[in-house]
Formats: C-alpha cells, sequence, structure tokens
C-alpha cells in the first residue's frame, strides 16, 4: 500500500511493506539477543565465554597478524617496521583459531588426541646443549603404595666426603644474620636410584629421608661459604598431603603456605629456590666437565605467574652465567603451563623465585653435589653483582 501526499509539487511515498518487514527484523534480532543471552547465563561455569576464554582463542594469532589488523586503519602501524610485511594468511589464523592447531608444532594435535600427552607440552625458552622436545623435564607422580612404603636407603652414598678437609677461608663479603635465599622442596620426597638399595624402577625413586632435601642442606651450606646466608624449610610437604588428603599435584598449594609463612617472618628473603629432580635417564641429566661429572641442571619457570616475565629474566640470566662457568651444565630454561601443570610454582611470590631439576632418577651422590657446588658458585657470582648495582642505585638516588 502506497500513500501519497502532494505539498509544493513534493511527493512523499511511504511503503507499508517495508515498515512491517522493518518491524519483524527488529522484533526477531530482540528475541534472539534475549534467547542468546538466556542460553549464555545458563550454561555451566566451565562452559561460559569468560575473558581466558577470549584469551584461549587468541593465543594462536601472533603480533604479526594484530600489527595487520591495526596498519589496515593506521599505517603507522606498519611503516614504523621500515618495509611493509608480508601479507598475513586468513586461512591459516582461522584453522589455528578454530582447532587451536598449530601446524608448526604437532605435539598441539598429539596433545588432545594421545592420553597424557599434554603433560609435555612445555615451551624451551632457552635451550641447553642437547636439549630438545624429545627430552625436555618431565615429572611423573608415585604410585600412593610407595609413597606409603618406606625401604632402606644406602647410606654409604649419602656421606660423600670432601676431598679437601682444610678450612675455607672467610667470604670477602656476607649478608651477616640476614637470610636472603629460601630454599624449599615442594616435592620432598622426589629421590635417586643409587641411593636406595636395589631399586631399579625409577617411579618408585621415593624415600622419606634419602631425598632432595639433601640437596637442600648441601645448598645452603656452600652458600654460607659464599657469604650468602639461606634459609632451607624442613616442613615435610608430603606428609601434609597425607594428612589432608590431598592428590600429589596438590604438592605445590602445601608448599604455598609454607613459603608465605617464611617470608612474613623473614622480611629478607628475595630469592626462592624450589629443588626437585627430573625422571629423565642419565644420559640427558649428565655432563662431564673438565674430566668431573655433573648431575645437569633445567630451570623451570611457570607460565601463570604473575612474575613470569621477571622470574624468566632471573632464570635466563643464572642459565646465561652457567653456559660461561660451566658449558653444557645447563639443560636450558623451559616455561610450563596449561593442563596438566600447576602452571605457577608459587612464582608469583618473588620477582627471583625458580624452579630447578638437580638431574634425575640416575644421578648418583657425588655427581649431585658435583653440581651444587656449581649452583653456588653461579648464584653468589649472580648475587653480588646484583647487590653491587643495587648498592650503587641507591647511592646514586641519594
Amino acid at each position: 500500500m502506497k500513500w501519497i501526499r502532494k505539498n509544493r509539487n513534493m511527493i512523499v511515498t511511504v511503503n507499508g511493506t517495508s515498515i512491517k518487514k522493518g518491524i519483524m527484523l527488529g522484533f526477531i534480532v530482540l528475541v534472539m539477543t534475549f534467547l542468546l543471552s538466556g542460553i549464555l547465563t545458563s550454561l555451566k561455569p566451565e562452559y561460559r565465554l569468560t575473558s581466558s576464554s577470549i584469551n584461549d582463542l587468541t593465543e594462536n594469532i601472533n603480533g604479526e597478524a594484530f600489527l595487520h589488523l591495526l596498519g589496515a586503519e593506521n599505517r603507522y602501524f606498519i611503516s614504523s617496521e621500515g618495509e611493509i610485511p608480508e601479507p598475513i594468511k586468513l586461512s591459516s589464523i582461522l584453522f589455528k583459531v578454530t582447532t587451536s592447531i598449530n601446524p608448526d608444532d604437532p605435539r598441539s594435535l598429539l596433545g588432545r588426541e594421545l592420553p597424557g600427552f599434554s603433560l609435555y607440552d612445555s615451551e624451551i625458552i632457552i635451550a641447553g646443549e642437547g636439549t630438545n622436545y624429545t627430552n625436555m623435564p618431565f615429572e611423573s607422580a608415585p604410585p600412593m603404595e610407595v609413597l606409603e612404603k618406606e625401604r632402606e636407603a644406602s647410606i654409604e652414598d649419602l656421606r660423600i666426603e670432601d676431598g679437601n678437609n682444610e678450612p675455607k677461608p672467610p667470604p670477602a663479603q656476607t649478608t651477616g644474620d640476614r637470610k636472603v635465599v629460601y630454599i624449599y622442596n615442594s616435592h620432598n620426597t622426589e629421590s635417586y636410584l643409587p641411593l636406595l638399595k636395589g631399586e631399579t624402577n625409577p617411579n618408585k625413586a621415593i624415600h622419606s629421608k634419602a631425598n632432595v632435601t639433601l640437596l637442600s642442606d648441601m645448598l645452603s651450606k656452600e652458600l654460607a661459604d659464599k657469604g650468602i646466608g639461606a634459609q632451607v624449610e624442613k616442613t615435610n610437604i608430603q606428609g601434609i598431603l597425607k594428612n589432608r588428603n590431598w592428590k600429589y599435584h596438590k604438592s605445590y598449594s602445601a608448599s604455598r603456605e609454607i613459603v608465605q609463612t617464611a617470608m612474613a617472618g623473614n622480611e629478607h628473603i628475595k630469592y626462592l629456590i624450589d629443588i626437585h629432580r627430573d625422571s629423565q635417564p642419565k644420559k640427558v641429566t649428565t655432563v662431564t666437565i673438565q674430566g668431573k661429572s655433573y648431575a645437569k641442571l633445567a630451570f623451570i619457570v611457570g607460565g601463570e605467574s604473575s612474575r613470569a616475565s621477571q622470574n624468566m629474566k632471573f632464570a635466563e640470566e643464572l642459565h646465561n652465567l652457567f653456559q660461561k662457568k660451566y658449558p653444557g651444565l645447563s639443560r636450558g630454561v623451559f616455561k610450563k603451563q596449561g593442563a596438566g601443570t600447576n602452571g605457577v610454582f608459587n612464582q608469583d611470590l618473588s620477582d627471583q623465585a625458580t624452579l630447578i631439576e638437580f638431574g634425575g632418577v640416575d644421578n648418583n651422590m657425588e655427581e649431585l653435589k658435583n653440581a651444587v657446588e656449581a649452583v653456588a658458585d653461579v648464584f653468589s657470582e649472580h648475587y653480588w653483582k646484583a647487590e653491587k648495582v643495587d648498592g650503587n642505585a641507591q647511592t646514586e638516588q641519594q
């Protein structure tokens, strides 16, 4: 139907059918909006659209793609590169976003298709000598019956005497009474097969006394010889899990409480070191440097920590120092996050927090002791350099 009105030679035509269509379209859009809102709000929390969901989608889009999108509106963003980047491939981006599969990394597919494979979905930030994605550090939770059953430890292997019994000279500089390093063990029962009499099963390398806590004590003494005060945590973290009936993966939740209490009681703590041992075999976790055998080291950074960038910088600095003083001793720096791992490792509590894997299940006490001495040597050099820089900065401010 049309309504025509003549006024000063002007004709206005109104189409009644178009108005009806517009009203119907608006009504349908309104109904669909309400329906969509109702569906989203009625979903279970784990299926709702959240900021983390958006983050999961966009993490498959690299920075260059975002740069192109910004450059489409403002040429300044791409002109700053000196030359115009290659056009983005929309098909590749859409494939990554919709499937979460990266064609350049087959683990992105295998991690979902093979049970347990996602546990190895870590990222190599800096690869040490011989390090690749086939021999990355990993920890397997021990069977519960292993935690319940104690075995005899080889006491002889625990007593590695220092060949030089002469008293060490006092350090040139010292932290005095201040304990600036906090050493603890979230997986405090992790042990090594050479310390356990008759045991050959890597999954049973567990002991209440002959374990990684021995390394914590040794590191504390070595740091003291370098003038650095360290506080060693003696709390049985795995005992807390047992008392609370918690699963093994809750180890970091249990140790977090202990670390926070320690930091609240000691304002001088600046460095957090969580000592573990890897499950890789000896050929991966051992190196000989100038005729001396060492248990290799791996630095783990929690990718989901709010201080991940600071912790990454700290780990990289240590790795680079090892490369100079003990080439081949560091397996590298690794970032862990996502399903199957804690992703934080209490490293959000300090800018200088790290998790160090000392060797693997097959390393003996002599190799571990050599590694501890190397860590004390490298860490002390890093510490005193940092203190000198901080001291100079404070002097300039004054």
